[in-house]
């Protein structure tokens, strides 16, 4: 095998993190998945999700295939952790704050036919139900004109809800990825008030409807 071969054979720092925690909850938490084939596998992707636990943001993205760019508080961009966050394509927020250039870099990340993931809710539920959504997932997803796939993520609040110092083990989680919704499905038109407000309402609904199938995919 040439050098060059070699190199390409090696895992990417995202596909890296991906498999070790693919392995991490599939190990202590039994966690499976449902509606993988309602993902597409190009083009740029929104997904959408409920927001209860530490947990959410790598259960959204690590059975599926493609590179997802998330979001972290700008704080935790510091020392090594940083550097790694940076790494796999996580973008800086910075929380009580419009943050242009982190909306700016969602943008360019789903202009350019890539995915993102986001919650609605805006934060995490103190009592894992779900709550009002923000404004702010409709008007990226009608900007953009992505592709929105609304997630709902079950068990991940009891395994480790906001209130937990640690994880409960051995807690069942699964993810179900509904239909794909496309900006026409979500967008009320440019006349209505509270435009992406609307757009975001709908994409909450969307996260609500989804339930758990009887067959899961490991």
């Amino acid at each position: 095998m040439s050098l060059e071969s070699l190199l390409k054979s090696i895992p990417k720092p995202y596909e890296i993190v991906r498999r070790s925690l693919n392995a991490y909850f599939s190990t202590f938490h039994s966690h499976t998945v449902s509606g993988l084939n309602n993902i597409p596998e190009e083009g740029s992707v929104l997904f959408a999700s409920n927001h209860s636990s530490f947990y959410d943001p790598p259960l959204i993205g690590i059975k599926v295939a493609r590179p997802i760019h998330y979001l972290a508080r700008d704080t935790l961009f510091k020392g090594f952790f940083g550097q790694c966050l940076r790494a796999i394509g996580t973008i800086p927020v910075a929380r009580g704050s419009a943050d242009v250039q982190s909306i700016k870099a969602i943008f360019k990340a789903l202009k350019a036919k890539e995915a993102a993931a986001i919650f609605p809710e805006g934060t995490r539920s103190l009592d894992g139900e779900l709550k009002e959504a923000q404004a702010g997932t409709g008007m990226i997803a009608i900007k953009t004109n992505a592709t929105v796939i609304p997630t709902r993520i079950f068990g991940a609040f009891e395994a480790f809800g906001r209130n937990k110092k640690l994880p409960t083990l051995g807690t069942p989680i699964h993810v179900c990825y509904g239909k794909p919704l496309t900006p026409s499905d979500i967008d009320p038109g440019e006349d209505v008030p509270d435009r992406y407000l609307v757009a975001s309402q709908r994409i909450m609904a969307a996260i609500e409807q989804l339930q758990p199938e009887h067959e899961s995919i490991l």
